[in-house]
């Protein structure tokens, strides 16, 4: 008899063992909290993580923005520069093929003031950071240009030359004032074949216009600076006369 119940012993210490592996259930588990401590400690909280995911959400949207805007004012060279720019090509993006040659002049311009402004306030280290980034938006934008003429017909050509003339003028006239201020040799004939090929179609346009006598005399002044080879001049002639009213 002691036999069997030294065997039962053993047998109620092995179940006991293996009652103690049994995971409840989580609802029981709720359900036993809520009955000791009450319906406020039981229940788990939901809200807390979202409002906790939210405010983190919000934290790193106001972080980037904030990088954004400080972004707008750097210049090449800063830390924050690289910034600028992957913002200026993401927003490129949305620019159709018909405005992409002037959207990319008017960037021409951008970087040519941020050139002006570095060597308005000496800042020696940064120039050639600024520099290489004229030349590389400069070139880009007159291939865009010269890409956007060719294979149009004379009457859309001559819509695109109107369109960007006035912006590659003040790129030539900028980078004079701005190279020179620099002391180096100004670049504004390099790539002169878009200007040439933009001042062709001005002055096409307004031969086959009906001209005032001012109108024909400033015709006479730019073509003759057409002829000479200088495209620039013949540009800021047409620009700055009364033929652009045309």
């Amino acid at each position: 008899m002691a036999d069997k119940l030294l065997i039962s012993d053993k047998e109620l210490l092995r179940k006991i063992r293996e009652l103690r592996r049994i995971q409840p259930r989580k609802d029981w588990v709720l359900l036993t909290k809520s009955r000791i401590l009450g319906e406020e400690f039981a229940q788990p909280k939901p809200l807390f993580g979202f409002f906790r995911l939210a405010y983190a959400g919000v934290l790193t949207t106001l972080i980037v923005f904030g990088l954004f805007g400080f972004a707008r004012y750097s210049l090449p060279g800063d830390f924050l520069y690289y910034v600028k720019r992957a913002a200026e090509k993401s927003r490129a993006i949305f620019v159709s093929a018909e405005e992409k040659p002037q959207y990319e002049l008017e960037m021409t311009n951008k970087r040519l003031g941020e050139l002006n402004k570095i060597a308005e306030t000496n800042q020696v280290e940064n120039i050639a950071p600024a520099l290489n980034e004229f030349k590389k938006t400069k070139s880009a934008a007159r291939k865009s240009v010269s890409n956007s003429i060719k294979g149009k017909s004379e009457r859309e050509a001559i819509k695109i030359a109107k369109q960007v003339a006035r912006e590659l003028n003040e790129i030539n006239k900028g980078e004079e004032r701005v190279f020179g201020s620099l002391g180096i040799d100004s670049e504004a004939n390099e790539n002169g074949s878009v200007d040439k090929i933009v001042i062709e179609l001005l002055l096409k346009d307004a031969e086959n216009s009906t001209l005032t006598e001012k109108q024909a005399e400033d015709l006479v002044k730019a073509k003759g600076y057409y002829e000479s080879g200088d495209y620039t001049k013949a540009l800021e002639t047409y620009l700055t006369n009364s033929l652009h009213r045309n």
